[in-house]
């Protein structure tokens, strides 16, 4: 049975280069140059239209786990980013073009791949598919998609709030409560008149990302960013997403002047998002901004607030684990349009797509990596995250189990990364049997 990949970025690159390795024949689509997008300006595979790189390295760094696993995975896109690489200090970063042209030349030449150069309008009806088409999915395909899935699971996001790691939260300061006693579901940053004052001369000075031309920056009255908010008057934060009522301190009795509250975006409540802080914000300024909010002083952001036009599913009312779509087991989807943010986060889950659609064509069933392991949390989420306000995520710490006991914050983060990496060997060492050797000596 045939693997269709529809787009060749670096979810879809490393889709089928591992799918392809595992013996399955693959008929990769890729658009570009034929139908060019308004971001790209080559017909290579995996061509960088942002940053030239994939995140900082390290045992302490979630990306520096990701990275890892995927090096264990023998991995396309880090074989090529690791011979393209350029100083960058802690951070992996690449020669956009030597990279992308290196991918294109092993993917055009692998005896089991067929590169079609043509728009993909619609799912094939034959064999397994993998999804891979990235932010900007063309409109005919997009109009596919709503009319298989439901127009509800599509979206397109221009605002999102940063997310912070639960263990960052000063609890001594911060309390639980829901509005008018209702489900204690969130928590609470209180401000008094003085410190909403700091916190508001802080937004007030922040500054904007500016948009490349191809974003798109036109928002709804329901997601406006917390700046648009606070430049129509002094109260309008703490009149709208900042409104106190219902929410007295227990520790006073009293309501604050203006509150801060934080959702859950896990299960395990690990990460916490910013209620109604959508925001476009230069990310250096959104930490100082965040940072100015008591009992968030030390926060870490784990994701940052974005504002560009991005084509997304609301993963966790659609995808299991193995990036299977529920309603659809012959169809995975990977990469940015699955729900998460980066480039190696979507080679990741390329990798995951790609071994499964191989299994798939060959009879296995698919297969899921460890809870501990960078790449099995980021999945994990996709298929467990709260589906109200959904937005994509990126590799953090928050997405896989803390590290008990005491002991240094580097420490920990130490002991995850060796324990991340040794499960996900032994993940793929279990699965000898149907992972090629090639993939365990990677």
């Amino acid at each position: 049975m045939r693997v269709h990949v529809i787009g060749a970025g670096l979810s879809g690159a490393e889709a089928a280069f591992t799918a392809a390795r595992l013996g399955a024949q693959v008929r990769l689509y890729e658009m570009r140059p034929r139908r060019m997008t308004p971001a790209h300006q080559t017909g290579h595979f995996a061509e960088l239209v942002c940053s030239n790189s994939l995140g900082g390295e390290g045992e302490t760094n979630a990306k520096g786990l990701l990275q890892a696993e995927l090096r264990a995975a023998g991995s396309l896109i880090m074989q090529a980013a690791d011979r393209n690489r350029v100083p960058a200090g802690g951070a992996l970063a690449v020669e956009r073009e030597g990279f992308s042209q290196e991918i294109t030349r092993v993917l055009e030449a692998h005896p089991n791949i067929e590169v079609v150069r043509e728009e993909l309008t619609r799912v094939p009806p034959d064999g397994i598919t993998v999804l891979a088409t990235g932010p900007l999915t063309s409109d005919a395909l997009a109009e596919h998609l709503r009319s298989l899935l439901g127009e509800e699971f599509l979206g397109f996001y221009d605002a999102a709030a940063p997310v912070v790691l639960g263990e960052s939260i000063n609890m001594e300061v911060v309390y639980r409560a829901g509005r008018y006693g209702q489900s204690a579901d969130y928590l609470n940053c209180p401000m008094n008149e003085e410190e909403y004052r700091r916190f508001y001369e802080v937004l007030s000075q922040a500054r904007k990302h500016t948009p490349h031309e191809w974003e798109k920056l036109e928002f709804f009255e329901g997601c406006m960013p917390i700046e648009e908010i606070a430049r129509r008057g002094f109260d309008t934060p703490r009149f709208g997403p900042m409104k106190p009522v219902g929410l007295p301190d227990p520790r006073t009795g009293q309501e604050p002047y203006a509150v801060v509250q934080l959702r859950a975006e896990d299960r395990r409540g690990q990460m916490w998002s910013l209620v109604g802080f959508q925001t476009g914000l230069k990310w250096g300024d959104q930490k100082l901004v965040v940072q100015s909010i008591p009992g968030l002083e030390q926060a870490e952001i784990v994701r940052y607030g974005v504002m560009h036009r991005n084509t997304y599913l609301c993963a966790p009312r659609l995808i299991e684990p193995t990036l299977q779509f529920r309603a659809y087991p012959n169809l995975l989807v990977s990469g940015v349009l699955c729900g998460v943010e980066g480039y190696l986060e979507s080679a990741a889950t390329g990798f995951l797509a790609g071994l499964n659609a191989a299994r798939l064509a060959q009879g296995h069933p698919p297969l899921v990596p460890p809870e501990a392991t960078m790449l099995g949390g980021l999945v994990r989420y996709l298929a467990s995250a709260n589906p109200e306000g959904f937005q994509p995520m990126n590799a953090n710490w928050g997405l896989v189990p803390a590290e008990a006991g005491r002991g240094k914050k580097s420490e920990k983060r130490a002991r995850m990364f060796h324990r991340g990496l040794a499960e996900f060997r032994a993940w793929l060492a279990r699965s000898a049997g149907l992972v090629s050797e090639e993939i365990l000596a990677g």
